[in-house]
């Protein structure tokens, strides 16, 4: 049987995990997203099913009793989760898969997947990532903080990951992932 090919990306918020991902699925168009699952609200632009499945709290908690999530977290108050059966319904028929996680989500899949490439998305400096999280403008400032906090927990464990990519100039960091996939691609059969 073909090794499962899984790709794992983790970084801060405001890392530019997001970005780097869209350009990986236009240059490896047979990889498929997997759809987190989450009880945080929807935003306007995102669409539920593509960007993530949206479930009221009450439902989440039913899948995680009923075991159907590979990892699931509390993370700035909303749960996320990878729903094992989504998953397993993509290995099944042979998809690629990439997975956008938080660094606990990301080390959880890689225990259950030893073959997955994980990456961890770093910026140069918690300064930075203030400066990207304040001109999205999407978060108060209570949330920036509570994400900068986080970002110091994130980045302790960075260390565990296949590979640390710094994403201080875009373009840089989308050659150099491109190059870890690669290299993992060829050197799996």
């Amino acid at each position: 049987m073909a090794e499962n090919k899984l790709l794992v990306f983790s970084s801060p918020s405001g890392g530019g995990k997001s970005t780097i991902i869209k350009r990986i699925l236009e240059r490896f168009p047979q990889f498929q997203f997997s759809v987190s699952s989450t009880t945080r609200e929807k935003k306007p632009s995102e669409v539920d099913g593509i960007d993530y499945e949206f479930l009221k709290r009450e439902n989440f908690e039913v899948l995680v009793r009923a075991k159907d999530f590979l990892e699931h977290e509390e993370v700035h108050g909303q749960l996320y989760g990878t729903r094992k059966s989504l998953v397993e319904k993509m290995l099944d028929v042979g998809t690629p898969i990439i997975f956008d996680l938080d660094v606990l989500g990301a080390l959880s899949i890689k225990r259950n997947f030893p073959e997955a490439l994980t990456l961890y998305i770093d910026v140069p400096s918690i300064e930075e990532l203030r400066r990207r999280l304040e001109k999205r403008g999407r978060e108060s400032n209570d949330e920036i903080e509570r994400r900068l906090a986080r970002y110091l927990f994130e980045r302790s464990m960075s260390n565990k990951f296949d590979a640390v990519i710094l994403n201080e100039d875009l373009e840089t960091a989308v050659s150099e992932v491109l190059k870890k996939i690669e290299d993992y691609l060829d050197s799996s059969h």
